[in-house]
């Protein structure tokens, strides 16, 4: 179960999913009707609050890829003059920057959170930064510029890459918090990679971190909508509730009080992950359908990379239905099955040979049905051209472009 205090604020799978408000003094921004200056910024947070937000976000300069460019003097001169107008503010405040200067004095200012969606890779110092002020950091996954990573398989490398490195600077591993780079953030990123992600995001579980999103009003939706951002808010509604369904804590979001409705719905139908305590022994059901992830798993637990390996292709079921195949094609592959400790489900007509043609279920791990496929090209009728549509079919199931575009 993942369960974690953030700047006195419990988060996690049996805590309610956090709103995370954001305050943008970023006049660069894409969506300009966010945009606070430092003389409202203290309305604007209270109007945040009262709308329930949890945590708020406050950046400077804008990350869109189209914004103009500022300094970083004149990101300091937004950012500060504001924090220094929120220090009676109630809630956790976490700043949005990628430079451990500013970092440092936001810190100072009364920010008690990071937000840094370079994920450590813009400035070295930063990941210093972080562990010698003992707090929690939001990182995003990136690789040579923030949100570079595309699919999620690639997500998940590099988010695996910035914790080792951030552990390894001396960070708590309870004041890491995960986000998967949802947005447009280099030209290559197209809206497939982001619905994939939301589609995926459980996947992030692997980690044991916290999960944020930042979706609110982003270009995938007005890709698909055709709207501009000020008419984005009911897409980032419907990609917000599919989001916390699939297992986010948390949703940074321009739009607090309609996000906040639609996040205790879907929150409302996530199941709870089943997990058993008796004193200091603990059993959880992990819910995993990437091999890769599930190699992960067995790494963090001290696994040799050699054995997860091994180990990986064994570890996720297949139920593969065969329609309108020979009886005695439907046999073979029964026999087969059953050979590599696997099985598969038959029609009482094809045990008897009173129907010519006749459809199976095939039951089996992604190493037992690739081992059934290796059989099957050596042997006659239609069986190897059964063996080539079962790979596809397993290639299929992981391919981005094939699951999402339309």
């Amino acid at each position: 179960m993942i369960e974690k205090t953030i700047a006195g604020l419990k988060v996690g799978d049996d805590q309610p999913v956090r709103i995370m408000g954001v305050i943008n003094l970023s006049k660069e921004s894409f969506y300009k009707n966010s945009v606070v200056s430092t003389q409202n910024v203290h309305d604007a947070a209270l109007k945040l609050i009262d709308e329930g937000a949890d945590l708020i976000d406050i950046g400077a300069r804008s990350t869109w890829p189209l914004a103009s460019k500022i300094t970083k003097d004149e990101e300091r001169s937004r950012l500060i003059p504001a924090l220094r107008a929120l220090t009676d503010i109630s809630i956790p405040i976490s700043v949005d920057t990628m430079f451990s200067d500013i970092a440092k004095e936001a810190l100072s200012a009364g920010a008690s959170i990071i937000n840094d969606v370079s994920g450590f890779t813009a400035d070295e110092k930063m990941a210093e930064v972080v562990g010698q002020n003992s707090c929690p950091v939001i990182l995003m996954a990136s690789n040579k510029i923030p949100g570079d990573p595309l699919g999620m398989d690639a997500i998940m490398e590099s988010l695996d890459k910035i914790i080792l490195k951030a552990q390894d600077s001396g960070i708590s591993p309870d004041h890491i918090i995960i986000d998967p780079s949802i947005g447009k953030w280099s030209p290559e990123k197209l809206p497939i990679y982001d619905y994939e992600t939301i589609d995926n995001i459980q996947r992030l579980r692997i980690f044991g971190k916290p999960i944020l999103a930042a979706i609110s009003r982003k270009s995938f939706i007005g890709d698909t909508i055709n709207k501009s951002a000020t008419e984005r808010l009911y897409g980032s509604l419907a990609a917000t509730a599919i989001a916390v369904r699939n297992g986010v804590h948390i949703i940074r979001t321009h739009d607090v009080a309609p996000t906040l409705d639609a996040v205790r719905v879907a929150q409302a139908s996530r199941p709870r992950i089943p997990a058993v305590r008796s004193e200091a022994v603990k059993a959880e059901l992990l819910e995993v359908k990437n091999v890769d992830d599930c190699q992960k798993a067995m790494i963090s637990i001290g696994t040799t990379k050699t054995g997860s390996q091994v180990m990986k292709k064994k570890t996720l079921l297949y139920n593969i239905l065969l329609s309108n195949i020979s009886t005695t094609e439907a046999l073979i592959i029964k026999q087969e099955m059953l050979a590599r400790g696997a099985d598969a489900a038959l029609p009482r007509n094809a045990v008897s040979h009173e129907a010519d043609q006749v459809s199976l279920i095939i039951s089996g791990t992604q190493l037992q049905v690739e081992r059934l496929c290796d059989k099957l090209r050596r042997q006659a009728r239609g069986l190897p051209m059964i063996a080539e549509m079962l790979l596809e079919l397993m290639n299929k199931n992981n391919d981005v472009f094939f699951k999402y575009s339309r």
